[in-house]
């Protein structure tokens, strides 16, 4: 397969997520409708005060975040491949009475779409690992942050990619390095609970370095502001995680890394 077959069949399965998804107790659909705000501690610290600025989140899924950040004050345009979540984000857009632009584009295509800059640009939470060619992807992500402007990546931990997540124990069961050729994927179920099982099984995933993702932001001319490690994640990887209230999904010790955060700008 090429990387075009690869990305249709990913969006197959985001195409059919969507729906899974929404109805889900993880998303908390009511509560979000209701005035809940979506984004997670850890990401709402690191975007701080967008009140009056303009934001591009991408890889948005039905926009849930992006709505989140205008309900904070922020100019938003949300950006996702599935023609179903974009559909499903202007829908929710509406019933939540916000007002926030959504663009139904793959981040390689966003070019060809999307003729802005903005002062903040943001990224979080199981995004990365779907895209191939993390050095254009810094180019496009530096391309939209204007002048004295900002990136923000929350994402999981590159080092917790390599335990086996069907183990008991942290065993390691897969690579750090990255690869042309993606990870190979067939899940009866997603992340979220519920009995619904897509017909869509299969997935490609690209796994991507603490190095690779810092060198891209900076060889496209971003300068690194920060770096950020967190012993949580909003959603259990591995088995030997339990969840804690406050922070979302631990280890015992907080013996790993299981998310970190870049901060970058445009001088």
């Amino acid at each position: 397969m090429g990387e075009k077959q690869y990305y249709e069949a990913n969006k197959a399965r985001w195409n059919e997520l969507v729906a899974i998804h929404a109805k889900s107790k993880s998303y908390n659909l009511d509560g979000f409708i209701a005035g809940r705000n979506s984004l997670h501690e850890t990401e709402l610290k690191i975007l701080g005060d967008v009140r009056g600025k303009s934001l591009l989140h991408l890889q948005c899924h039905f926009g849930m975040d992006t709505i989140s950040g205008a309900r904070l004050g922020a100019k938003v345009t949300g950006v996702d491949f599935s023609e179903t979540a974009i559909e499903f984000a202007r829908v929710l857009a509406e019933r939540t009475g916000v007002e926030a632009e959504f663009i139904c584009s793959n981040v390689y295509d966003l070019l060809r779409v999307l003729d802005r800059e903005y002062d903040i640009v943001f990224t979080s939470n199981g995004v990365l690992c779907w895209l191939r060619d993390i050095e254009e992807w810094g180019r496009i992500v530096a391309r939209y942050v204007r002048r004295r402007g900002t990136f923000l990546l929350v994402e999981s931990h590159p080092i917790m990619w390599i335990y086996d997540d069907e183990s008991d124990d942290l065993r390691i069961r897969y690579g750090y390095w990255h690869k042309d050729e993606p990870y190979v994927w067939d899940n009866d179920g997603t992340y979220v609970d519920g009995e619904d099982h897509p017909v869509n099984k299969r997935s490609y995933e690209w796994q991507h370095t603490v190095g690779d993702v810092i060198n891209s932001l900076i060889g496209s001319g971003l300068r690194i502001e920060a770096v950020g490690e967190y012993p949580w994640l909003p959603w259990r990887y591995v088995k030997k995680a339990s969840e804690d209230p406050a922070k979302g999904w631990i280890i015992l010790g907080d013996p790993l890394p299981q998310m970190w955060s870049v901060r970058a700008t445009r001088d």
